[in-house]
């Protein structure tokens, strides 16, 4: 087929070069005089291939990624993977912008080339359980559950030593940042009440067991500065298991990402500098990072697509330490029981039946009836008077 139609464009150019009227030409051939004048400006005497079929394929590709780019974005990831460094297209992104690499490709263009060199592969696999059942809080709707964390001290180049209160929400994974010089008790209500107020309020919250959120091992019972602010606004603080903090899984892997992305890169020298860049690092995370758990999307766009209806806090300043005790409302305690068949309560121990050994425990303590109740997977085994002091 194809040494037929080259003798057709031989013989028409021909025809043409001898003088025969085109119409003729083409009409004979039942070709359109577009496709006779086509192979007459191909016509070179002294080159046979003119006749032949050529590629239609376009010389240039203006979509294409150039390849220089392409190289860097295989550089910047092999070097952030050589440091330990999350090393997803997003975070490869953000160093390339850093670097002042233009032009930028986007995320999605990253991904395919990391796909394509077959740089996609993880550090470990995928965490699995090990068996003991744990009570995992609901994270199916914005703000249902916060995870909380206090990352420091840090040091600014000043030197000036800072710790940083960080939440993350863990259906949306937004985040809230609220940078501190210290981790008094005020600390605590200003960055909760601001980190509120452009998060809003959470349902539950979950974090450690460091004093400054339960308060005081002297008087366990006396309620720190952070379960009395949640409790005046119905918020249940969870504390996870002592020496477990992985259980706080979500921050945790945030605050890494807090140190890669935002200690680790930008020069802050003063408190100001240090809660301006704060900010805009929330503000970048929340509006451009995308995450394969929420489908591709950003935090903020997974917020919007729930239709959820946030509450926020009604006053503009946080309460002043101290705020006055609750008389209502519940906070939980999740421990491992060991051998000697005893839950701890921020020093205080109670005793548990037999069938709790090895077993996560959570110890409810309701401040209205001043009792403490424990559960084992969601089953009451004991409960104890528990008078709030």
């Amino acid at each position: 087929m194809g040494d037929e139609r080259k003798l057709y464009r031989i013989l028409a150019v021909q025809r043409f070069r001898n003088g025969e009227d085109p119409v003729s030409i083409c009409t004979s051939l039942g070709r359109s005089r577009v496709w006779l004048h086509k192979w007459v400006r191909r016509y070179h005497e002294n080159e046979d291939s003119w006749a032949e079929d050529r590629s239609r394929r376009h010389f240039s590709h203006p979509m294409r990624t150039p390849s220089e780019i392409e190289e860097i974005v295989k550089m910047v990831r092999l070097d952030l993977y050589n440091q330990d460094l999350f090393c997803g297209a997003q975070a490869i992104l953000w160093e390339m912008e850093e670097l002042g690499v233009r032009p930028l490709p986007s995320v999605r263009t990253i991904n395919r080339i990391l796909s394509r060199n077959e740089l996609t592969h993880r550090r470990t696999g995928k965490y699995r359980p090990k068996g003991t059942l744990y009570p995992v809080l609901p994270s199916s709707a914005p703000n249902e559950t916060h995870q909380a964390d206090l990352v420091g001290p840090c040091y600014l180049t000043g030197p000036v030593r800072f710790f940083s209160l960080n939440i993350i929400d863990t259906a949306t994974v937004r985040c809230g940042l609220h940078p501190c010089l210290s981790r008094s008790a005020q600390t605590i209500l200003d960055g909760l009440w601001g980190i509120w107020k452009r998060m809003g309020i959470p349902q539950r919250i979950q974090v450690d067991n460091a004093m400054s959120f339960f308060g005081s091992p002297t008087h366990p019972r006396g309620m720190g500065p952070l379960i009395r602010l949640c409790l005046h606004n119905g918020v249940e603080p969870w504390f996870i298991p002592m020496s477990e903090p992985w259980r706080n899984g979500m921050v945790e892997s945030f605050n890494d990402r807090y140190q890669q992305m935002l200690l680790r890169k930008v020069m802050m020298g003063s408190e100001e500098e240090l809660r301006s860049a704060s900010l805009s690092f929330e503000k970048r995370h929340n509006n451009r990072y995308r995450y394969s758990r929420l489908g591709g999307r950003t935090p903020m766009k997974a917020l919007a697509a729930s239709n959820a209806k946030l509450r926020f806090p009604t006053q503009d300043e946080a309460p002043e330490h101290r705020i006055r005790k609750p008389e209502t409302g519940r906070y939980h305690v999740v421990r491992l029981i060991r051998s000697d068949l005893k839950i701890n309560i921020f020093g205080e121990r109670f005793p548990v039946p037999p069938e709790a050994y090895l077993e996560y425990v959570v110890a409810t303590i309701d401040v209205e009836e001043e009792k403490l109740k424990l559960f084992l997977d969601r089953k009451e085994i004991a409960i104890f008077d528990y008078r709030m002091r």
